[in-house]
């Protein structure tokens, strides 16, 4: 089963966005492990919501964009990562020691991702 993790963080810590080479360096051991062991199918950090927009589509309406920064969110996407696991309980485990690597508040959001043949058929 593939999971996607998406992680969260506060917008204005300036560790969010600049990290210190000792976290890129573990953060790189861990990356390079997780691919060896096929866990780990691709992961990303993403810039500040500056650098960003935000497309709306409501309900019979036009769609809307407002670019970055969002002045409404505190918490923002920092990154995500796909990832294989047998189940939820294993993906979490993994969102975990991901996790552990941080030394700020952070949020990592598990979701398994819908795979084709899980789709309804018509008949």
């Amino acid at each position: 089963m593939r999971f996607l993790m998406m992680h969260r963080v506060d917008e204005h810590d300036p560790k969010s966005w600049n990290p210190s080479q000792e976290f890129i360096e573990t953060m790189g051991g861990f990356i390079q492990e997780s691919v060896e062991k096929g866990i780990l199918i691709t992961a990303e950090g993403v810039h500040p919501t500056e650098k960003g927009a935000l497309v709306r589509k409501p309900r019979g309406a036009a769609i809307r964009v407002t670019d970055g920064p969002f002045a409404e969110a505190k918490e923002v996407i920092g990154g995500f990562a796909l990832i294989n696991a047998a189940d939820r309980a294993e993906a979490v485990e993994f969102a975990r020691r991901y996790a552990e690597l941080f030394d700020q508040d952070i949020e990592v959001e598990v979701r398994q991702v819908v795979e084709f043949d899980e789709l309804p058929t018509q008949d």
